[in-house]
């Protein structure tokens, strides 16, 4: 009985983390296309870069809090993805068949809503102008 309990946990621990690394690998394969405004980017894809960049400004601005730092770790790590910002910003855009140009509406406020609306929809189906489905590949 105690051996199927150590069995069972971990299953449960070798499925959270390969749930854990699959959910980060969304993260580093933004990073690794630093520059590409090219093809298109699964609604995953664009969320959890999202979420983990969230995390990162979080984790960052209260390691600055608790030394008593000015906003430079936040600074810095908001320059340094900016790039790969924009472009799973404009990839996603280009996944639901729409230019990388509507990535300039997030300069207003109204139009952050807009593109949060964009965001979340379904990908276009099968092949369109900027390329294959992602989901199929």
């Amino acid at each position: 009985d105690n051996s199927l309990n150590k069995r069972v946990n971990n299953s449960r621990h070798r499925k959270f983390t390969l749930k854990k690394q699959k959910t980060m690998k969304w993260y580093l394969d933004v990073i690794k296309k630093y520059a590409v405004f090219t093809g298109r980017a699964r609604r995953t894809e664009y969320w959890m870069y999202a979420l983990f960049y969230v995390i990162g400004l979080v984790v960052l601005g209260l390691v600055e809090g608790m030394i008593g730092l000015p906003s430079v770790l936040t600074s810095l790590y908001s320059l340094g993805l900016l790039l790969p910002s924009i472009g799973v910003g404009i990839r996603r855009l280009h996944d639901i068949d729409r230019t990388g140009w509507w990535m300039l509406l997030g300069l207003t406020c109204i139009g952050t809503i807009v593109l949060i609306i964009f965001f979340i929809q379904d990908s276009t189906p099968g092949d369109n102008q900027y390329g294959p489905n992602p989901k199929g590949a």
